[in-house]
């Protein structure tokens, strides 16, 4: 008996490249943000939508679930190339990680999260409306994506969390004591928003500010990068940008906003 043929896998595959702990920043943020999503689900089940050509920041993702949320989660890498795949199968540890083929329509499982950072980078930006659409139709009730891109070693980042009407959140994140200026944030904007970070757009208007703001702390840069960008992101603030969360998250870099931005 045969079953029904098995839909083949959406998109095509990434670069591949990846390194060690290049994901901790938006995998903390997903820890912090994202808990109560995986607490109250039936089954936590969280997909890594194109882990790369090793399976290392699955794995890291897998064991920050479960030490921060909870211990029965599961994570399932997928990846369209085959390869990938085989190559993966060693880290495996069922039922809490797992690795299959699969794209954009998730393989057919209905996760609770799904994280694709890096993902979209190499698609078209029109293409990305219909990449969200068919990743957010296949989530469980209640269920979130959380798609953006990172610089290779993951010191800077951005992110936005999608859900079946579109994104809710911006998140803009960096390593404080190797960041410059916060218009360097500007080059690893989601695919979405990296070509209209240009005048009159909102994206443009909040990395400027930002980056007004980050100069205006500069004189308690005597104190450390970190209460320097709490000065500025408190700034943002203040001025009316839709800043979410308080100093205990922007403390980690991180400065996430309401979606739309005005």
């Amino acid at each position: 008996m045969s079953g029904a043929p098995r839909r083949r896998p959406l998109g095509v595959v990434t670069r591949g490249t990846t390194n060690p702990n290049r994901l901790r920043r938006v995998d903390n943020w997903i820890v912090a943000t994202c808990a109560d999503r995986l607490r109250a689900a039936a089954d936590p089940l969280v997909v890594d939508l194109g882990y790369g050509a090793t399976p290392v920041t699955a794995v890291e993702l897998r064991a920050r679930l479960a030490a921060g949320v909870r211990r029965d989660v599961r994570l399932v890498g997928l990846e369209i190339d085959p390869a990938r795949v085989a190559a993966a199968t060693p880290a495996a540890d069922p039922p809490g990680l797992t690795f299959a083929r699969g794209g954009f329509e998730l393989a057919g499982l209905r996760p609770v999260l799904v994280r694709a950072l890096n993902v979209l980078r190499q698609y078209d930006e029109s293409e990305v409306p219909d990449a969200w659409r068919t990743m957010t139709a296949a989530l469980a009730p209640g269920g979130a994506l959380v798609e953006g891109t990172c610089d290779e070693l993951g010191r800077l980042a951005s992110w936005l969390l999608v859900d079946v009407d579109g994104p809710r959140t911006l998140t803009l994140a960096a390593k404080l004591t190797t960041l410059g200026s916060p218009a360097e944030l500007a080059e690893r904007l989601p695919k979405a928003l990296i070509h209209r970070n240009v005048p009159g757009e909102a994206v443009h208007d909040l990395i400027r500010a930002l980056d007004d703001a980050w100069h205006a702390a500069a004189p308690y840069a005597t104190f450390g990068p970190r209460q320097r960008w709490l000065r500025a992101v408190g700034r943002l603030r203040d001025d009316g940008w839709p800043v979410l969360d308080g100093p205990r998250r922007w403390r980690h870099g991180e400065l996430t906003l309401r979606w739309p931005l005005p």
